[in-house]
């Protein structure tokens, strides 16, 4: 089983961010407060469920967990410990924007409380890219915080960049991968831009004000992007994510495996024996719910639901999805398997199905397709 922590605060909220998180804003130290309190209760009632079920890893996310204390951090990991059997070499991921991970002693104190992968919210290594989208953080501020992380004994580093940004071009996007690549990072996540209704960039999109780079740059992105990174060292595991060799996050592997994971937090997501709930977004209306006084609605998934996400969730991966059953089988379905190999979109071998890079790129048309004709 996997455990995710939301943590939902920010300093403030990016341009393009449609997450569930509150900026902290005036009183932040009382709403943290109540946010541990709460979190602990939720602790301490969701491991009965668990029933000693090993942990194989942890992951906090958010929002920006990096805002709260070091001993706070520390001591919500120790309750972990004490609550769920937490494997000798499990994975204790935290997220954070440097800004927020240079504070003196900081990251050296995460090591020592026990957490072992860093995930670092860069989004980009160009001032001015920085300031469109609303990171609070410089270019130079990102570059001191892997050096930090390394001297404090990180040697499991990701870089979150963002490609297909207004104004960015081919070139300046393999620039910034050149340049990700020089901080020494273990993995590198990186993900194209999405203009979600009621960002600020969307509305700045509707008023005129920018506007993203043409379909064929952003494939272009995409396919030279990802042939960078193979070149940098970096294996293309995920559609968005690179990894140096046995670094990829076993976190978000267990996810595309179909894993059990238990989530705490407001607006967390559980998948636990075939039920699947997700908490209220809002930090009161989740603290009723930490507190044992209200209970999320619960999803049952089905053996077709959880077919459809198993091939979903392998056709993101480089191992691909396992063609198991007798739908794999039928006519229509050969003659469009047999198209996307002859279109250097897949390949097939040993009983699965893999996407190629340019593959991946038309994901979304791929599996709309599969599906229909898989699960009509």
């Amino acid at each position: 089983m996997m455990l995710y922590i939301h943590v939902p605060f920010c300093r403030s909220k990016c341009r393009y961010c449609a997450f569930f998180s509150e900026p902290l804003g005036n009183g932040g130290g009382e709403r943290i407060r109540s946010y541990l309190d709460g979190l602990l209760a939720e602790l301490v009632h969701s491991c009965a469920e668990s029933r000693g079920e090993p942990v194989t890893s942890v992951f906090f996310g958010g929002g920006t967990p990096s805002l709260l204390s070091a001993l706070d951090l520390s001591s919500l990991l120790e309750n972990i410990g004490k609550h769920f059997a937490l494997t000798e070499d499990a994975e204790i991921s935290i997220e954070g924007n440097p800004e927020s991970l240079l504070r003196p002693g900081f990251m050296k104190d995460l090591a020592v409380a026990g957490f072992n992968r860093l995930s670092v919210g860069v989004q980009s290594l160009d001032e001015g890219m920085l300031r469109m989208l609303g990171r609070i953080h410089s270019a130079e501020d990102a570059v001191r915080t892997l050096d930090a992380a390394r001297s404090a004994g990180f040697e499991n580093v990701n870089v979150d960049l963002m490609w297909g940004l207004p104004g960015q071009t081919l070139k300046g996007w393999l620039g910034q991968i050149d340049a990700a690549a020089a901080l020494e990072p273990s993995h590198i996540s990186a993900y194209g831009l999405t203009l979600e209704p009621g960002t600020p960039l969307a509305e700045a999109e509707a008023r005129g004000h920018i506007s993203l780079p043409p379909e064929e740059i952003l494939a272009a992105m995409y396919l030279e992007g990802a042939a960078r990174m193979e070149e940098l060292g970096f294996r293309h595991f995920e559609i968005s994510n690179f990894a140096r060799p046995g670094c990829m996050c076993r976190h978000n592997c267990g996810y595309w495996k179909g894993e059990e994971y238990l989530g705490l937090g407001p607006a967390a997501v559980s998948t636990r024996k075939g039920v699947r709930w997700a908490n209220p977004p809002g930090l009161e209306a989740w603290l009723e719910v930490a507190r044992g006084r209200a209970r999320p609605e619960r999803e049952e998934l089905d053996q077709r639901r959880l077919e459809e996400e198993r091939l979903m969730l392998g056709l993101r991966t480089a191992d691909g999805a396992a063609m198991c059953g007798e739908a794999w089988e039928l006519p229509q379905v050969k003659a469009f398997l047999h198209e996307l190999e002859s279109s250097g979109l897949a390949l097939i071998s040993a009983g699965r199905l893999r996407l190629t890079a340019k593959g991946m790129l038309l994901s979304n048309e791929v599996l709309a397709t599969l599906m229909d004709l898989i699960f009509p």
